[in-house]
């Protein structure tokens, strides 16, 4: 009987060759020379089930962005079909994204001054931004920087951003016309509003009826409750002639045909604002779809290129703006739906596309009854579901001044509006980054009876020191803003050492990098350490930060003799040459 452990299965596509030439650019291709026939039933049902949902999602939040709905659609059909050929994942949904629509409103509303054609060319000119950027970054290999963004930091912008779209959109739950001017004043404008009693309660009826049916039906992934609830809402509102009995909003008749190609020009006045909304929603939009692409490819066992995923995101982008479309993103909705309905490829996106266009071409009257207020019901669901406070309270328990920098970002979102908020995250990133490199852990090393290597001396007190020897490991990179921190604490421990000391070892492990500030230091301090009768060596340094060293002029000041593999090897050396009786 055979017993030994049978081969591993191959994991899908991650086991294939790379692909050169154009199937490294352009997935699709692979995925269709790849297609199991069996898969089409299966992505057929998934794109239809699809449609039904992406048609109220995508008016809804066009018009929670400041466009009209149907730009909504032609943001889903486009960068959909788009995105089946240059995007790497299998099953994820483009679209327009809840994320995405504070960061459009605030671009759009000052700018378009109540012109829709206005709001509709710079939107799509944000859908360029973002998609030049996302194609840049993924050529040049970036496709790591989201990852520059903390957690906590993200949970904060992603909590402010879900703040800004459910205060913007909780007037028009009611039937209340305004025009949104950041969370805190539409507030203030609600509570006005509803005192004054300019409430339409039949569409908040309608309306809080949709959300409600919407979050109980959400445990269940497998039913459509948007679907549903819409449904419902439209045929209500129709049956009932609402409109007309009690003047309940709704979306009316879409245009019928499919959207043409237009280049969106903007005045030179509006392309600063513009470019740093677009930059936002490329940093926003990429954000998402990098982490929700890992883990569909974890859950179907495929490697997905996250330099690609940035190209397919930003080809995806492009395509809305130059079909009349607004910037898009993944979305963690319509993504799931699409796994329960059984989605095995991308062409479930390009059914749902081909569902969303023949809507438009053969029944644009179909949601002429659909009320507005269950439109914001549905961007009102989603922006709950972008709120996270479960790992926040983690995070308060266990790292508190991280969970204070959450809630700067979170106030930043709330209080200056989204892309003013989304930069200060960016800032506090850095600040966060360079904070941690700024004031790094040090230590001075000595020998500890019974632990091998050797340890920190103040957090092991009895530790044995060598004589005329200072061990000093350094736990960051040297960079120029530690460079004179390094320095002046090598020194000192030269100084609070006890005895004359003749040599000052650097446990360089941790140090991965070193740059020209702290080069120059380097050779300073060595001098000043050779004037006071003391010798700098290094142990441990990594071939590529010496490869720096050397590339820096470094060695040429102060030698290359002064390395040694190990702190063990270092002290050996450092024994031999001056004789010293130490036993380790």
């Amino acid at each position: 009987m055979d017993t030994s452990t049978p081969p591993p299965k191959p994991l899908a596509y991650a086991a294939q060759p790379v692909d050169r030439g154009l199937q490294r650019w352009i997935p699709g291709l692979r995925v269709v020379r790849q297609y199991p026939m069996a898969w089409l039933p299966k992505d057929l049902v998934a794109g239809l089930v699809l449609t039904a949902m992406l048609v109220p999602v995508g008016i809804a939040y066009a018009q929670a962005s400041g466009v009209p709905g149907i730009h909504g659609l032609y943001a889903t059909i486009v960068p959909l079909l788009a995105y089946a050929l240059f995007g790497p994942s299998r099953i994820l949904v483009l679209g327009p994204d809840s994320a995405l629509v504070p960061i459009i409103l605030a671009v759009v509303l000052p700018l378009a001054a109540g012109d829709p054609g206005r709001a509709v060319t710079l939107a799509a000119a944000m859908a360029l931004v973002s998609g030049l950027i996302c194609i840049g970054a993924g050529l040049l290999r970036l496709g790591f920087i989201t990852e520059l963004l903390s957690k906590p930091i993200r949970y904060g912008y992603m909590n402010g951003i879900a703040l800004a779209v459910l205060v913007s959109q909780a007037p028009k739950l009611f039937g209340i016309s305004g025009q949104s001017a950041g969370p805190l004043r539409d507030s203030l404008q609600l509570v006005n509003a509803l005192l004054d009693g300019k409430a339409n309660w039949h569409a908040f009826a309608l309306g809080a009826g949709t959300l409600v049916i919407i979050l109980l039906l959400k445990r269940w992934e497998r039913l459509p409750g948007i679907l549903i609830a819409v449904v419902a809402a439209t045929g209500i509102c129709g049956l009932m002639g609402l409109e007309a009995a009690h003047a309940v909003k709704v979306v009316g008749s879409l245009p019928q045909g499919l959207p043409g190609f237009a280049l969106p020009l903007i005045g030179f006045n509006d392309l600063a604002t513009v470019a740093i909304g677009g930059a936002a929603v490329a940093l926003v939009s990429f954000a998402d779809t990098s982490v929700l692409s890992r883990t569909y490819a974890a859950k179907t066992r495929a490697q997905v290129d996250p330099n690609q995923e940035m190209v397919g995101l930003g080809l995806a982008n492009l395509a809305s703006g130059f079909f009349q479309g607004i910037p898009i993103s993944s979305s963690s909705s319509r993504t799931p739906v699409a796994e329960a309905a059984g989605a095995r490829s991308q062409l479930a996106g390009v059914f749902g596309a081909l569902g969303v266009a023949a809507l438009l071409l053969f029944a644009p009257d179909l949601l002429r009854h659909l009320p507005q207020s269950a439109l914001a019901a549905v961007v009102i669901a989603a922006a709950i579901g972008l709120f996270e406070f479960k790992d926040l309270a983690r995070i308060y328990r266990i790292q508190r001044w991280e969970f204070w920098l959450s809630i700067t970002c979170f106030v930043g979102v709330a209080v200056f509006g989204a892309v003013p908020g989304i930069g200060l995250a960016v800032v506090i990133a850095v600040i966060e980054f360079l904070w941690d490199g700024w004031r790094p852990h040090y230590a001075v090393l000595g020998r500890v009876d019974g632990i091998r290597g050797y340890h920190d001396v103040s957090r092991y007190p009895d530790a044995r020191r060598v004589p005329g020897l200072v061990l000093f490991r350094w736990d960051a990179p040297l960079f120029f803003a530690n460079a004179e921190l390094f320095q002046r604490c090598v020194l000192e421990a030269v100084a609070r050492s006890d005895g004359e000391v003749r040599r000052v070892v650097v446990a360089a492990e941790p140090v991965t990098s070193v740059d020209v500030t702290s080069a120059d230091m380097l050779v300073e301090l060595e001098q000043t350490l050779r004037e006071a009768g003391v010798e700098l060596h290094f142990a441990e340094v990594k071939d590529p930060v010496r490869d720096k060293l050397l590339r820096l002029e470094v060695l040429s000041h102060i030698g290359s003799d002064i390395f040694q593999p190990t702190v063990g090897a270092a002290v050996d050396t450092y024994l031999q040459d001056h004789a010293v009786d130490w036993t380790p």
